[in-house]
Formats: structure tokens, sequence, C-alpha cells
């Protein structure tokens, strides 16, 4: 029998359970109830606080005000990923910028970038301005720009808790949410292996014709209901464990940094991420090669003596993600579907990702679903591959010789498809023909900057025939420098708009 998708239940009340939710909710305000079970005993993990720009286009369709989300999360613009000490242990620094490269559809600056410039900056100060607003503590817009507007582009750094409290509140009061604060203590299963429904401590048994599991690593519905398999992948990515903390600010007037700043260590790296009023900063490291006491050290001796860590939140993960996300009517979002690693605020895009599919390709009745859930695998499986071999590549790049660093340049745990493309670029640039499917989780243009920040070198020569375009390269290089000139000036520094932000918002025009 097929029945109407009419209402969604979604266990788990972290930032995956409040977007997924939202998303649906306003998506289908007229046709189906949506209802969020937020268990008070579970507490989420809560420090995910750096997304991509995508996130200003959830936020938008969610009609959350950012001068609100601003204020009320603490939050921050973040234009870059900065790596420090990736290359090296000689204070190497490359960035992961948000802005494509300057004339990228015009032209690859790939080829031209260091005879143009004579070698005397990088890539990504060639081919964009936004390496010295981040360099120089300016920030992605002015006060005159409207909500979400950018000049240059922005994610955010947030407060994630804040940022829980503000989706709560938006979801339930302004979509409808319907907030159910309980604890599923059963889960019941039909005899063609769907889930019936949801046993609660107080509410009894709930049920619905789809379910989102957004419970977060302990994947209740998907994992333990519906037995789908966790794939590690910890032969691949070695880091299992994170020690988080929050640094205040020794001045209230400190610059804020507008880029993740990611430096890092003997076994792993160390985040470090600027709200307006502290500081989030962890290390997350493989405990194969280092000790729960050699981490803390890492990390106080990373903070200086001028810092004393009062609370750390120690987090322990396996990098991994389930076989499928979506079986029969149940679908995973979040930590439930899986986790990789900090690195590059992938875990959030996921989480946006699968929100949006989930509401836009929502099946009409239940015999649809199947089809629906077929796509979204698959979709999503796509997704996953390329976040791995994006985030593995960083670790091949790197010349450090700790034993953790030498094992994550082993080639037995480098993805094959990893390995084709290290291979292609050994004589051509990273280009959209490499990533030609609508579902790759990194353009080509995050490949440049991490592969030519990272040192790496393409031999143009074998066809150097086919760059004959050093003129519009170096034009595109030129212009540029002449919007650097103009931004330099015109961009206020970060901490001065945001404080500019919360007393009267963005312009309305």
């Amino acid at each position: 029998m097929s029945s109407e998708i009419k209402q969604i239940i979604v266990l788990g009340g972290g930032t995956a359970g409040w977007i997924t939710a939202g998303l649906l909710a306003k998506k289908h305000a007229a046709g189906v109830k949506v209802t969020l079970i937020e268990s008070p005993d579970i507490s989420t993990i809560g420090v995910g606080e750096g997304t991509w720009p995508t996130m200003r286009q959830t936020l938008a369709k969610l009609g959350v005000p950012e001068a609100k989300f601003l204020k009320k999360c603490h939050a921050t613009f973040k234009q870059a990923s900065k790596f420090v000490n990736w290359i090296n242990t000689e204070n190497d620094t490359y960035y992961h910028p948000f802005t494509e490269p300057q004339g990228f559809n015009k032209v690859d600056l790939s080829p031209y970038w260091r005879e143009a410039t004579q070698g005397k900056c990088s890539f990504s100060q060639a081919a964009t301005f936004q390496h010295y607003l981040c360099e120089n503590g300016l920030a992605p817009k002015s006060i005159a720009n409207k909500q979400y507007e950018a000049v240059a582009n922005y994610g955010y750094h947030l407060d994630a808790g804040q940022f829980i409290e503000l989706l709560r509140e938006h979801c339930t009061a302004e979509l409808k949410v319907e907030l159910i604060s309980d604890t599923v203590s059963r889960v019941l299963m039909a005899e063609n292996g769907d889930i019936k429904s949801l046993v609660t401590n107080e509410n009894g048994e709930l049920s619905a014709e789809l379910y989102v599991d957004c419970s977060g690593m302990r994947s209740k519905l998907l994992g333990e209901s519906l037995n789908v398999p966790f794939l590690p992948c910890d032969d691949i990515f070695f880091s299992d464990t994170a020690l988080a903390t929050q640094i205040p600010y020794t001045d209230i007037h400190s610059p804020i940094s507008s880029c993740t700043i990611s430096t890092a260590q003997d076994a792993g790296w160390i985040w470090d991420i600027g709200l307006q009023h502290r500081r989030g900063v962890g290390y997350v490291y493989s405990s194969q090669f280092c000790t729960e006491e050699q981490a803390y050290d890492t990390l106080a001796q990373y903070l200086g003596d001028k810092y004393k860590i009062d609370k750390v939140k120690k987090i322990n993960f396996t990098p991994g993600h389930r076989e499928i996300f979506w079986k029969n009517n149940c679908v995973a979002v979040g930590l439930s579907a899986g986790f990789l690693e900090p690195l590059e605020a992938s875990a959030l895009m996921l989480v946006e990702t699968s929100a949006n599919l989930i509401a836009e390709q929502l099946p009409a009745n239940t015999q649809q679903m199947p089809m629906v859930a077929k796509r979204f695998n698959a979709s999503m499986l796509m997704k996953w591959r390329g976040v791995i071999d994006f985030l593995k590549l960083h670790y091949v790049l790197s010349k450090r010789d700790t034993p953790f660093w030498v094992k994550n340049r082993d080639p037995s745990s480098v993805p094959d498809t990893l390995k084709e493309l290290l291979e292609l670029w050994r004589f051509r640039s990273p280009s959209e023909y490499d990533f030609t499917d609508n579902m790759e989780a990194f353009s080509a243009a995050s490949y440049q900057y991490i592969l030519y920040g990272a040192g790496f070198q393409t031999d143009f020569s074998n066809n150097a025939y086919l760059y004959e375009k050093s003129a519009l390269a170096s034009k595109q290089i030129m212009l540029n420098r002449q919007r650097l000139e103009q931004l330099k000036y015109s961009l206020p520094r970060h901490r001065d708009l945001l404080e500019k932000v919360n007393q009267v918002g963005f312009s309305a025009i």
C-alpha cells in the first residue's frame, strides 16, 4: 500500500536535525508536518564552528536575518582556510580562499602565475585579493552591503551551541516545526523492514512516513535499527581523537581572524577559530602516534603561557561513513551518516547538502521512496568520495617527517581516485573536466589552491604549445592587483564591521 508523505519525524536536535527540519518545513509548509524529537538526556557534540559559503544560502532560505544570526551566535566571517607548517616545520603557510581565481572562467592561471609574478608571490596571492584580506584582517564586505551579499565570498565561524538555540527558536516559531522534548526508548519495526514507530518515554508511540536520523554517531535508526554497515576510513585518515577548548581574547579589541587557522603538529593539527567573544581551539590527532598527555602538552604549547586551559572536551571518533544513507523509510543526516575529521569544515557542508536534497526531492508517496533513496545514495556517495580525496590531498602533499605524516603519505593509504588525479596533474593543472558530476564536493579552483599552495610542481613544458594565453593571464593577475588596491581602502576591519552590524544591522537597500 502506498501512502502520501504527510508526516516526517526528525530524531535529534543538533545542528543537523534543526537544519534538516527547517528546510523540510520551509519547502513543504503546506503539505507536510515536521516533528523533531530532541532528547533532554543527550547532549550534542557542539564544536563544529566552521562553515562553507553555502551556509549563507541555507540561512537565507530558512529566513534567518544575517545580522540576527551574527549577533546571537557570536559569529564572524570566514573567508578561507589557512594552513601553517603543513608542508614542513619552517613556518610555511598557504591559503584555500573561498573566492575563485581571477578570471577563472577565462583563463587558467596555473601555467602562468610563477613567470608572471617572477616567483615573488604565492598562487593565492597572484590569483585572488582574498589572500590579502585575510592577512590584513579585513572583512569580506561593508555595512553598505545587503545581508548575505558578498564582495569576497565567505562562510562563517559560529558558536555551535548558540547556533542550535537560534535554529530551534526560528524553526519552531517561524517554520512551525513541532518540537517534542523526549527520549526514544525503542524503535518498532514493520514486517517489510521499515521503521513503524518510535516509542518515547513521555509521549508514547510516534509514527511517520519518513524518519530522518540525526542522532549523532550513535546512528540509532539507520545504524542500530536498520543495520546499515559503517565503512571505516581509518586506513586513509589516522586522526581519531580531538581535544577542544575555548580561549578568551586578552583584549576585547583584539583583531579577529577571518580564516580558520590550521597548524600542523607532530601527530595531527590544531584548529584556531576566532569568534566575536572568544577563540575555539582544538587539537585533532592520532592516538596511534600520540598519548593524551602529549596532546594536552601540544595544545598548551600552542596557546602559550598567557592562556590557562580550564575546560577541554575530548571527542573520540572513527573516520568513515555508512554504506548507504537512505534505507527503506529512514535517511541519515550529519554524524549518523558519518564523519571523517574537522578539516575544511566538510561536516556541516554535508549536512546542508543532504538536507537540501531531501527537501527538494522529497517523494510524493511511499511507493516513490525507493527510487528517491537510490538517487540520494548515489549522489551522497559521490559527495563523500570527493571529500575524502580532497582532505587526503592536504596530507599527501606534506613533507613533514614524523611517523604520523610519513604514514599519511604511504601509497596504500591514498585512494586510487586521488592517485589518478595526481598522476594527471603532473603534466596539467586541475580543471573542471576532472570534476564533471554536479555532486562533486570541491571544485578545480579549490584543488588548485591546495596543490600549488603546498608547492606541487606541474610540468607544463611537455605541452607548451597549449599555453599561449600568457598575455591574458598577466592581465587577470593585474586586474586582481587593481581590485586589491581598491578593496584595501574600502573594506573595514573585520571586528569593526561586526561591531557595526551588531549596532545597526545591514543595509535594507
